[in-house]
């Protein structure tokens, strides 16, 4: 039976001419069966939450800045969300990146901290925060918390102490440090004002007034070139009066 249809269009024919064949099925072929390769499904379990999170540490006290924007891509999730957690009265951790990986990485650390204080009936020091955390990021090495982790406090001789880490627990004690998407917005600042680097002349040290306005500053710049940092900034202070937290605005655009 002749029936009109869709039909796989011969060399030979003329084009704009109406023909009646039998109907034939075209195959659809994809990109990748044309080419002879596989086709392949894949899946990230990662995702990047943006956020900045920052920390300067003086000779008797540290300060750590931190905004609240969490976003994928265009899209804000929520203003809101804090990126410093308490975890003594001395110490706190800031995180940027995905946040439920904060949340489980920042749960698990505070309850190790409690069963620390449970065993030893003290809280634990800044060093030994800062290698706890260690180990937990290099236990996670063959599938690594999507975290840009700050420790920051002061330690038992009073000073102040921040630690920076890469995704797998490398870490050091430095005078300041910055992670998440503004890191390089801010890194130059306190490269400079901080670090001293490349500066001949020599200049007092900030006070933690300056350090304060310093941080607010730095963090605010970055949310101007930054479209992951925003919203609003929790400041926190640790000192020997011991642990202070107030918030700042920051742009909503």
């Amino acid at each position: 039976m002749m029936k009109i249809g869709v039909h796989a269009p011969d060399a030979n024919e003329k084009p704009g001419v109406l023909t009646s064949e039998p109907y034939r099925a075209v195959p659809v072929v994809g990109l990748k069966e044309a080419a002879g390769e596989p086709m392949q499904a894949r899946f990230s379990p990662y995702v990047n939450n943006g956020g900045t999170v920052l920390a300067i540490a003086g000779d008797d006290f540290v300060v750590v800045v931190g905004d609240t924007r969490m976003s994928t891509g265009y899209s804000i999730h929520t203003r809101e969300q804090s990126k410093i957690t308490k975890l003594t009265d001395k110490c706190v951790i800031a995180t940027a990146g995905m946040q439920s990986e904060m949340i489980t990485l920042h749960k698990m650390l505070k309850y190790r901290v409690a069963m620390y204080e449970h065993e030893h009936r003290r809280q634990p020091s800044v060093e030994a925060i800062a290698q706890m955390l260690s180990t937990m990021l290099y236990y996670k090495r063959f599938f690594p918390y999507y975290t840009f982790n700050l420790i920051a406090g002061v330690d038992d001789n009073g000073k102040g102490a921040v630690y920076g880490y890469d995704a797998i627990g490398s870490h050091e004690r430095s005078m300041y440090g910055a992670q998440g998407t503004g890191n390089s917005l801010m890194m130059s600042v306190l490269d400079n004002q901080i670090g001293k680097n490349n500066q001949e002349i020599p200049t007092p040290p900030l006070t933690k007034l300056q350090v304060i306005d310093l941080a607010k500053d730095a963090i605010t710049s970055a949310g101007e070139r930054d479209i992951y940092t925003g919203d609003g900034v929790d400041v926190v202070v640790i000192d020997g009066a011991g642990f202070s937290a107030t918030k700042m605005p920051l742009k909503k655009d």
